[in-house]
Protein backbone atom coordinates (compact mmCIF):
# COMPACT_ATOMS: atom_id res chain seq x y z
CA UNK A 1 0.00 0.00 0.00
CA UNK A 2 1.97 2.99 -1.19
CA UNK A 3 1.97 5.53 -3.97
CA UNK A 4 5.51 6.65 -3.15
CA UNK A 5 8.23 6.88 -5.75
CA UNK A 6 10.61 3.94 -5.24
CA UNK A 7 14.25 5.04 -5.21
CA UNK A 8 16.43 2.72 -7.26
CA UNK A 9 20.03 1.54 -6.98
CA UNK A 10 21.49 4.42 -8.98
CA UNK A 11 19.68 7.04 -6.91
CA UNK A 12 20.68 5.35 -3.65
CA UNK A 13 24.36 5.21 -4.62
CA UNK A 14 24.56 8.94 -5.26
CA UNK A 15 22.09 10.07 -2.60
CA UNK A 16 24.57 11.19 0.05
CA UNK A 17 26.70 13.09 -2.45
CA UNK A 18 23.74 14.77 -4.13
CA UNK A 19 22.32 15.79 -0.72
CA UNK A 20 25.62 16.92 0.76
CA UNK A 21 24.21 20.23 1.96
CA UNK A 22 21.79 18.35 4.23
CA UNK A 23 24.74 16.66 5.98
CA UNK A 24 26.39 19.97 6.87
CA UNK A 25 26.74 20.37 10.67
CA UNK A 26 24.83 23.65 10.69
CA UNK A 27 21.87 21.87 9.07
CA UNK A 28 22.05 18.44 10.69
CA UNK A 29 23.16 19.18 14.27
CA UNK A 30 20.07 21.21 15.29
CA UNK A 31 17.79 18.41 14.04
CA UNK A 32 19.72 15.75 15.96
CA UNK A 33 19.76 17.92 19.09
CA UNK A 34 16.00 18.48 18.84
CA UNK A 35 15.21 14.79 18.38
CA UNK A 36 17.62 13.62 21.07
CA UNK A 37 15.94 15.89 23.62
CA UNK A 38 12.51 14.52 22.72
CA UNK A 39 13.67 10.89 22.86
CA UNK A 40 15.13 11.57 26.32
CA UNK A 41 17.13 8.34 26.23
CA UNK A 42 14.24 6.20 25.00
CA UNK A 43 14.14 4.31 21.69
CA UNK A 44 13.29 6.10 18.44
CA UNK A 45 11.75 4.92 15.17
CA UNK A 46 12.50 6.74 11.93
CA UNK A 47 10.01 6.48 9.09
CA UNK A 48 11.86 6.51 5.73
CA UNK A 49 15.27 6.15 7.37
CA UNK A 50 17.05 6.23 4.00
CA UNK A 51 20.84 6.11 4.22
CA UNK A 52 20.82 7.19 7.86
CA UNK A 53 21.52 10.91 7.53
CA UNK A 54 19.70 11.62 10.80
CA UNK A 55 19.62 8.15 12.37
CA UNK A 56 23.37 7.58 12.48
CA UNK A 57 24.29 10.75 14.41
CA UNK A 58 21.19 10.36 16.60
CA UNK A 59 22.32 6.86 17.56
CA UNK A 60 25.76 8.28 18.33
CA UNK A 61 24.02 10.42 20.98
CA UNK A 62 22.93 7.23 22.74
CA UNK A 63 19.41 6.99 21.26
CA UNK A 64 18.58 3.46 20.05
CA UNK A 65 17.17 3.90 16.51
CA UNK A 66 15.11 1.51 14.41
CA UNK A 67 14.04 2.30 10.85
CA UNK A 68 11.39 1.63 8.25
CA UNK A 69 12.48 2.14 4.63
CA UNK A 70 10.64 1.50 1.38
CA UNK A 71 13.75 1.32 -0.82
CA UNK A 72 15.99 -1.71 -0.30
CA UNK A 73 18.90 0.00 -2.14
CA UNK A 74 18.69 2.98 0.26
CA UNK A 75 18.73 0.62 3.24
CA UNK A 76 21.74 -1.17 1.72
CA UNK A 77 23.65 2.13 1.75
CA UNK A 78 22.82 2.51 5.44
CA UNK A 79 24.14 -1.01 6.08
CA UNK A 80 27.54 0.20 4.84
CA UNK A 81 27.60 2.58 7.81
CA UNK A 82 25.91 0.66 10.63
CA UNK A 83 25.37 -3.10 11.03
CA UNK A 84 21.87 -4.48 11.41
CA UNK A 85 22.35 -5.50 15.04
CA UNK A 86 23.05 -1.86 15.95
CA UNK A 87 20.29 -0.28 13.85
CA UNK A 88 17.50 -2.62 12.69
CA UNK A 89 15.69 -1.63 9.48
CA UNK A 90 12.49 -3.15 8.14
CA UNK A 91 11.77 -2.84 4.42
CA UNK A 92 8.24 -1.57 3.89
CA UNK A 93 6.05 1.50 3.59
CA UNK A 94 5.65 3.87 6.52
CA UNK A 95 1.85 3.87 6.35
CA UNK A 96 1.34 0.20 7.23
CA UNK A 97 4.61 -1.51 8.16
CA UNK A 98 4.96 -2.54 11.81
CA UNK A 99 8.08 -3.21 13.82
CA UNK A 100 8.40 -4.77 17.25
CA UNK A 101 8.39 -2.69 20.41
CA UNK A 102 7.18 0.67 21.65
CA UNK A 103 9.04 3.91 21.07
CA UNK A 104 9.45 7.20 22.89
CA UNK A 105 9.81 8.98 19.55
CA UNK A 106 8.72 8.43 15.96
CA UNK A 107 10.02 10.95 13.44
CA UNK A 108 9.74 11.74 9.75
CA UNK A 109 11.97 14.45 8.30
CA UNK A 110 12.78 16.49 5.20
CA UNK A 111 9.30 16.65 3.62
CA UNK A 112 8.98 12.85 3.45
CA UNK A 113 5.33 12.79 4.58
CA UNK A 114 4.65 14.06 1.05
CA UNK A 115 6.07 10.88 -0.47
CA UNK A 116 2.70 9.34 0.40
CA UNK A 117 0.68 10.82 -2.43
CA UNK A 118 -2.86 10.29 -1.17
CA UNK A 119 -4.57 11.74 1.86
CA UNK A 120 -5.66 8.25 2.95
CA UNK A 121 -2.03 7.08 3.06
CA UNK A 122 -0.95 10.15 4.97
CA UNK A 123 -3.73 9.56 7.52
CA UNK A 124 -2.54 5.95 7.87
CA UNK A 125 1.02 7.17 8.39
CA UNK A 126 -0.07 9.23 11.41
CA UNK A 127 -2.04 6.26 12.67
CA UNK A 128 0.96 3.97 12.22
CA UNK A 129 3.13 6.39 14.19
CA UNK A 130 0.59 6.37 17.03
CA UNK A 131 0.59 2.56 17.05
CA UNK A 132 4.33 2.50 17.60
CA UNK A 133 4.41 5.14 20.34
CA UNK A 134 4.45 4.35 24.02
CA UNK A 135 1.88 6.37 26.04
CA UNK A 136 3.18 9.93 26.22
CA UNK A 137 5.50 9.36 23.24
CA UNK A 138 5.89 11.91 20.47
CA UNK A 139 5.60 11.99 16.68
CA UNK A 140 7.64 14.62 14.83
CA UNK A 141 7.52 15.70 11.20
CA UNK A 142 9.57 18.28 9.33
CA UNK A 143 7.85 19.52 6.18
CA UNK A 144 7.49 22.58 3.98
CA UNK A 145 4.55 24.93 4.11
CA UNK A 146 3.03 24.81 0.60
CA UNK A 147 4.49 27.86 -1.21
CA UNK A 148 1.18 28.98 -2.66
CA UNK A 149 1.79 32.65 -1.88
CA UNK A 150 4.58 32.70 -4.47
CA UNK A 151 2.20 31.96 -7.32
CA UNK A 152 1.13 34.87 -9.52
CA UNK A 153 -2.05 34.20 -11.52
CA UNK A 154 -1.47 31.57 -14.19
CA UNK A 155 1.89 30.34 -12.88
CA UNK A 156 2.29 26.63 -12.18
CA UNK A 157 5.93 26.40 -11.02
CA UNK A 158 7.86 27.69 -8.00
CA UNK A 159 11.69 27.69 -7.98
CA UNK A 160 13.36 26.54 -4.76
CA UNK A 161 17.02 26.55 -5.80
CA UNK A 162 18.89 28.40 -8.54
CA UNK A 163 22.68 28.04 -8.46
CA UNK A 164 25.56 27.36 -10.82
CA UNK A 165 25.34 23.60 -10.14
CA UNK A 166 21.62 23.06 -9.72
CA UNK A 167 18.23 24.43 -10.70
CA UNK A 168 15.18 23.10 -8.92
CA UNK A 169 11.51 23.98 -9.09
CA UNK A 170 8.21 22.51 -7.98
CA UNK A 171 5.04 22.24 -10.06
CA UNK A 172 1.86 22.07 -7.98
CA UNK A 173 -1.77 21.24 -8.70
CA UNK A 174 -4.06 23.35 -6.51
CA UNK A 175 -6.97 20.93 -6.82
CA UNK A 176 -5.37 17.56 -6.12
CA UNK A 177 -2.42 18.78 -3.96
CA UNK A 178 -0.18 16.69 -6.22
CA UNK A 179 3.25 18.12 -6.94
CA UNK A 180 6.54 17.29 -8.62
CA UNK A 181 10.03 18.51 -7.79
CA UNK A 182 12.19 18.96 -10.89
CA UNK A 183 15.98 18.93 -10.60
CA UNK A 184 18.53 19.94 -13.23
CA UNK A 185 22.09 19.33 -12.06
CA UNK A 186 25.28 20.25 -13.91
CA UNK A 187 27.87 17.45 -13.88
CA UNK A 188 31.65 17.80 -13.93
CA UNK A 189 31.81 17.23 -17.71
CA UNK A 190 29.33 20.06 -18.29
CA UNK A 191 26.38 17.82 -19.10
CA UNK A 192 23.08 18.15 -17.26
CA UNK A 193 21.23 15.41 -15.38
CA UNK A 194 17.47 15.70 -14.88
CA UNK A 195 15.60 14.03 -12.07
CA UNK A 196 12.17 14.35 -10.54
CA UNK A 197 10.25 13.25 -7.47
CA UNK A 198 6.52 13.30 -6.88
CA UNK A 199 4.75 14.24 -3.68
CA UNK A 200 1.49 15.41 -2.13
CA UNK A 201 1.76 18.69 -0.26
CA UNK A 202 -0.02 18.96 3.06
CA UNK A 203 -1.08 21.94 5.17
CA UNK A 204 -0.19 22.34 8.88
CA UNK A 205 -3.87 22.34 9.86
CA UNK A 206 -4.41 19.21 7.76
CA UNK A 207 -1.56 17.53 9.66
CA UNK A 208 -3.21 18.47 12.94
CA UNK A 209 -6.46 16.84 11.88
CA UNK A 210 -4.63 13.68 10.80
CA UNK A 211 -2.92 13.63 14.18
CA UNK A 212 -6.20 14.10 16.00
CA UNK A 213 -7.71 11.15 14.13
CA UNK A 214 -4.78 9.06 15.32
CA UNK A 215 -5.18 10.05 18.96
CA UNK A 216 -2.30 12.54 18.95
CA UNK A 217 -2.35 16.09 20.31
CA UNK A 218 -0.25 18.99 19.02
CA UNK A 219 2.36 19.86 21.61
CA UNK A 220 4.62 22.26 19.72
CA UNK A 221 5.10 23.78 16.28
CA UNK A 222 8.19 25.76 15.33
CA UNK A 223 9.63 27.10 12.09
CA UNK A 224 12.81 25.00 12.09
CA UNK A 225 14.99 22.69 14.17
CA UNK A 226 16.49 25.62 16.09
CA UNK A 227 13.06 26.34 17.58
CA UNK A 228 12.39 29.63 15.80
CA UNK A 229 8.77 30.76 16.18
CA UNK A 230 6.33 29.55 13.56
CA UNK A 231 4.62 32.51 11.87
CA UNK A 232 2.61 33.30 8.76
CA UNK A 233 5.93 33.93 6.98
CA UNK A 234 7.45 30.53 7.84
CA UNK A 235 8.33 28.38 4.84
CA UNK A 236 8.39 25.07 6.73
CA UNK A 237 7.45 23.68 10.11
CA UNK A 238 8.68 21.15 12.63
CA UNK A 239 5.63 19.85 14.51
CA UNK A 240 5.46 17.64 17.58
CA UNK A 241 2.37 15.65 18.56
CA UNK A 242 2.03 13.67 21.78
CA UNK A 243 0.20 10.40 22.26
CA UNK A 244 -2.48 10.72 24.89
CA UNK A 245 -1.59 8.22 27.62
CA UNK A 246 -5.29 7.29 27.82
CA UNK A 247 -5.80 6.92 24.05
CA UNK A 248 -6.52 3.46 22.68
CA UNK A 249 -4.72 2.24 19.57
CA UNK A 250 -7.82 1.87 17.46
CA UNK A 251 -9.08 5.42 17.86
CA UNK A 252 -9.84 5.87 14.17
CA UNK A 253 -11.84 2.68 13.89
CA UNK A 254 -13.94 3.56 16.91
CA UNK A 255 -14.48 7.10 15.65
CA UNK A 256 -15.72 5.94 12.25
CA UNK A 257 -18.22 3.37 13.54
CA UNK A 258 -21.79 4.53 14.18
Amino acid sequence: MTSSDLWDEETAQRYDESSAEMFAPEVLDPAVDFLARLADGGPALEFAIGTGRVAVPLAARGVPVTGIELSAPMAAQLRRKVPAEQMPVVIGDMATTRVDGEFSLVYLVWNTIGNLRTQDEQVECFRNAARHLAPGGRFVIDVLVPPIRRFPPGQVAVPFDVSDRHVGFDTLDMVTQQATSHHYGRLEDGSVRYGQSNFRYVWPAECDLMARLAGLTLERRVADWTGAPFTSESERHVSVWRKDPDALEDSIGRGMRH
